[in-house]
């Protein structure tokens, strides 16, 4: 039997650890990448990770893709039939702040990645997927809402400007090299294991601790947000789906909240009304965010299952349990 495995870079992630955690319950062998760097405390991405490394079928490499030699990252990939490449320099805020960072870990890290892809693609190779973790802050302020892939991206932020280019490069390589690309555009990820910088973790913790949550702009600003688990139910299809090679894909909530709605919903959730404190609005953070799913719905069958509500729930009691 031919030994085939599943690629996962940014396997500690907070996307990734739960892809790692799907494709294992699913009797997948993944190989799960990882450089643990400091963008946030590496101690929660070990948290992360911690049960399905104590699986056989999971093998956790702790390396910097970008420092690997070409021979490192071909027998990394040797018996890859799909890659998942997650692996990233995220934040929009943070990303005005150290650019280098963000052209490393988005641009050079993914580059990296196509190159060991584009050997791979041998009569004798495996893969047969490579599935790129895109975003929505490609958009910027759109010029439609919904907005469809075909919309002209205009990202307000040094991150969304790399990973725009992380995008074209795998585009470029699957339409000169064959490397059978598909890139999701994630809106406004949220769930266990969010990351500690982001929203909805910062809004709970805030609600924990007796705070201000801090709202930047008038609190009007909209957002599609998609909880984890539709997320990768969406990379999961990705992965065997027909004619989604050399495509983009947006995977999104399928409607657009305002922030002051969301609130009410985290008051609700809470079980009290928490206060609010506005503070001026930052610098590459898009007015407005919504995902036309059409092609997902498609082209992969994705349909979102998870309302707000619930996935507030849902991360609301693991921040509760992260912090008794």
């Amino acid at each position: 039997m031919t030994r085939v495995s599943i690629l996962v870079t940014g396997a500690a992630g907070f996307i990734g650890s739960h892809l790692c955690d799907a494709l294992v319950a699913a009797g997948e062998r993944v190989v799960g990448v990882d450089d643990f760097n400091p963008n946030y405390d590496p101690g929660l991405k070990r948290g992360n990770i911690a049960e399905v490394d104590s699986n056989p079928r999971f093998t956790l490499v702790e390396r910097d893709v970008t420092t690997m030699s070409d021979d490192e990252l071909d027998a990394l990939m040797r018996d890859a039939g799909v890659i998942y490449h997650l692996a990233a320099q995220a934040g929009v805020r943070a990303s005005w702040d150290d650019f280098d960072a963000y052209v490393r870990r988005n641009i050079t890290l993914t580059h990296r990645m196509l190159e060991a892809a584009r050997r791979a693609m041998t009569p004798s190779g495996k893969l047969r997927r490579f599935v790129l973790a895109s975003t929505s802050s490609i958009y910027g302020d759109a010029e439609e809402l919904p907005t469809a892939e075909t919309s002209r991206p205009l990202p307000v932020s040094p991150y969304g400007v790399t990973k725009l280019a992380a995008e074209r490069l795998a585009l470029l390589y699957s339409a000169n090299f064959g490397v059978p690309v598909v890139a999701l555009r994630l809106f406004s990820v949220y769930g266990p294991r969010q990351r500690p910088d982001m929203g909805f973790n910062l809004f709970f913790r805030s609600a924990i601790e007796g705070a201000p949550i801090a709202i930047f702009g008038d609190g009007r600003q909209t957002r599609d947000f998609t909880y984890v688990a539709d997320v990768i139910a969406a990379m999961l299809a990705s992965a065997t789906a027909d004619r989604v090679i050399g495509e983009v894909v947006n995977v999104g909530g399928g409607h657009r909240v305002s922030l002051m709605d969301v609130l009410d919903v985290i008051d609700d959730v809470v079980g009290r009304s928490v206060e609010r404190r506005f503070t001026g609005a930052m610098k590459g953070d898009a007015r407005h965010t919504a995902a036309d799913i059409t092609k997902a719905r498609k082209l992969l069958g994705y349909s979102p299952a998870i309302t707000l509500a619930q996935g507030l729930r849902a991360e609301w009691q693991w921040i509760r349990a992260s912090v008794a």
